[in-house]
This record gives structure tokens, C-alpha cells and sequence, in this order.
């Protein structure tokens, strides 16, 4: 996607240093555009707990890279080996719903298996690291492909401008590139379709009104800010033509974790008759998991989310109280959102039914998982 007009990926390594990975400072956004260099496992592993980045397929590839640091800082260890084992566990720990970690720190474990010496795994954690990052941009290339073909349908049948509601940032902030609830908005923008996309703002961190009206808006796609609250008024209006957003987790039988609030846009939408549809690539399925509701866990984070709000003021970025300081406050990061409300799976082998038997169609490798 582009910045300024700019195609510009989430995360690379520096031009001029390749022991040096760099990220967007999505803390920043969207105020201030800042690029944060991180150089150890640590800085990786701060990076992804602290949400400088955040997304399931980013969080992976941050992981993927930060054991490529780790690697780098082996060669000074007398056991490179379990050096890599300890910075895989640290990584590991620091966001527990996103599968997509845990399935990058995999892959890159299975390459540490097969090296020999620490140089050989900076090179091949490299490598693997940079095949997750081309792996997941061609994926979320694909998925719009698929669910592009959703939106065409919607302006063949109407003839007017599609309205899209999205929740959170599932976007390309949240991957490498393209996005995965917005992959099929840029393909159908790029092709000349009308799109309109109604945008939760997401409390607490409100990643919608602070990262997806940011992206939306440097690619040039018409767009609309909205309350969390709104939506179920919007489709019951008729003003909401199709629903799609992300997930973290998906388990086999097709039940979805994604940000918190996701569950009641899914209710409003089966209540109003609105196609409500998830985007994912495969690296966020979890086949060993089969209820969603009882078997993901649900990352809770600091009540100070919830209290404080943060914005632009004329003296910078000010955070204000917005409760009794004495109140208690829960902040529960995501929810589940049961297979029965979901119309339909957007991956980037096409797309299925929120079901077993519908993943196992794309993907019969599984069968046996």
C-alpha cells in the first residue's frame, strides 16, 4: 500500500544495515509517522508486547525477525542454541491470543534444527524471516482477490457506491501489506468500484479511528469514522452492504477471536440479514483447537486503556482521564464470534464456509492435523 503515494511495506530491514530491522511506530499513528529501529530480541519482543505492532500476520513476522536478532547476538553466547531456544520462549510470551506467533516462532525453530553453527542460523533465520514476510503480503494479495469478488456482486446487483463495515485495524498496518478485511476494498477501489468503508473507531486503543481512517485515507479510499455503538443502526437503515473484518484466531470449526466488539457486529448482522465475513491467510487458523469460545485465550490487558483516552491537542499528544480515577475498569482484548454468524471464511486459497468441512475444502493437508 502506499504512504504519500509511496508503496511502503510494515516492516523491512534497513537499506543501509541489515542487523538492523525497521517498523512503523503504530503508537504514533496518526499523528506522526515514525520508523523505530530495533536491533535485539528484546527490542522485537518490547515491540510487539508494548503494540508498536500489533496484528496477528505483523505480530508473526516481527516474531520471525526478531530470531533473526537473536541470531545475530548468538554469536556471542556459548551456546548459540539455547540462546535461540530462551529468545523464542521470550518472544513467545508476549501476546497470547495471535496464533500467528507462535506458528512464525515455529517455523523458525524447525530452521534452527537444521543448522549447525550460529552463523549459519543468521543466515537461514534470515531467510526464513524474509519468505514469512513475501509469504504474507502475496497471501493478503490473494485474499483481496477472493473477496474482491464479494463486492462486485454487491455493485452488479445496486449500481450505487458499496458500503463496507470493517472493525479494528485488519488492515495493512496489521500484516505486511494489503491487509486482510481491507485486501478486497483496495482491489475493488483500484478497479474503479465505488467503495465507502464505515469505520469503528474500537475502543480502547481505537485502532479503526487511529489506524484503518489512516491507511483508508492515504490510499484515497472514501471512508467514515463511526461510535462502536453505531453500527447496528447503520444496518438496520439498509446503509451497510456487507461486514468485514479480521481475526487473531480461527479455530478448525471455523469460530473466530478477533478485537473485542467483533461478536456483537457479527449479532447485529445476523439480526439485519448482512453478509458478515472474515479475512484471513492460514497462518491464523488454529487446527488444534475446535471451540473457540472455551479454548482461546483471551488476552486482557491494563485497565489504564480503558480510563485514558489520548489525543492531539495544540501543545502534542495529551491523555486525559475519562472516568472516576477510582473506578476499576476490565479490558478484555478480543472476543469470539461463534461459526454460526459467519457467513463466510476469506483466505487466500478462496473462499469457504465458516466450518470444518468448509476449511478442509481449501485446505485437505489438514485432515489428519
Amino acid at each position: 500500500m502506499k504512504i504519500n503515494g509511496e508503496p511502503t511495506r510494515t516492516i523491512r530491514l534497513h537499506r543501509d544495515n541489515l542487523r538492523v530491522v525497521q517498523v512503523i511506530d503504530q503508537r504514533q499513528l496518526p499523528h506522526q509517522l515514525t520508523w523505530l529501529d530495533l536491533t535485539t530480541v528484546e527490542e522485537a519482543a518490547y515491540a510487539i508486547k508494548d503494540m508498536v505492532v500489533r496484528g496477528a500476520p505483523l505480530i508473526g513476522a516481527t516474531a520471525a525477525m526478531g530470531m533473526y536478532l537473536a541470531a545475530l547476538e548468538a554469536v556471542e553466547v556459548e551456546d548459540f542454541r539455547d540462546f535461540l531456544h530462551q529468545a523464542a520462549h521470550t518472544l513467545g510470551q508476549t501476546r497470547p491470543t495471535a496464533v500467528n506467533l507462535h506458528w512464525a516462532l515455529t517455523s523458525q525453530l524447525q530452521v534452527l534444527a537444521q543448522v549447525a553453527t550460529a552463523s549459519e542460523a543468521i543466515d537461514r533465520l534470515r531467510q526464513n524471516a524474509e519468505a514469512i514476510i513475501d509469504a504474507d503480503e502475496e497471501q493478503c494479495r490473494q485474499i483481496g482477490l477472493h473477496g474482491v469478488t464479494l463486492i462486485e456482486e454487491i455493485y452488479a446487483r445496486t449500481g450505487q457506491p458499496v458500503n463496507i463495515l470493517t472493525h479494528c485495524n485488519a488492515g495493512w498496518l496489521a500484516c505486511v501489506d494489503w491487509g486482510t478485511a481491507t485486501s478486497p476494498i483496495y482491489h475493488a477501489h483500484d478497479r474503479g468500484i465505488p467503495v465507502h468503508v464505515w469505520v469503528d473507531e474500537t475502543r480502547p486503543r481505537n485502532q479503526g479511528a487511529k489506524l484503518t481512517a489512516w491507511e483508508l485515507g492515504q490510499h484515497g479510499v472514501p471512508h467514515t469514522v463511526i461510535p462502536d455503538n453505531a453500527g447496528g443502526h447503520l444496518m438496520q437503515h439498509g446503509l451497510v452492504d456487507l461486514a468485514i473484518v479480521g481475526s487473531d484466531r480461527t479455530t478448525r470449526q471455523g469460530d473466530v477471536a478477533n478485537k473485542i466488539g467483533t461478536y456483537l457486529k457479527a449479532l447485529a448482522a445476523h439480526d439485519n440479514g448482512v453478509p458478515f465475513y472474515v479475512a484471513l491467510p492460514s497462518s491464523t487458523l488454529d487446527w488444534t483447537l475446535r471451540d473457540g469460545v472455551k479454548e482461546i485465550p483471551i488476552e486482557q490487558r491494563s485497565h489504564d486503556e480503558v480510563k485514558y483516552m489520548d489525543g492531539l491537542s495544540p501543545h502534542g499528544v495529551t491523555s486525559v482521564l475519562i472516568c472516576p480515577e477510582s473506578s476499576p475498569a476490565a479490558n478484555y482484548g478480543f472476543d469470539v464470534t461463534p461459526a454460526r454468524l459467519v457467513t463466510g471464511l476469506i483466505t487466500e486459497r478462496g473462499i469457504c464456509p465458516a466450518s470444518e468441512a468448509g476449511l478442509l475444502g481449501l485446505f485437505p493437508e489438514q485432515a489428519a492435523a
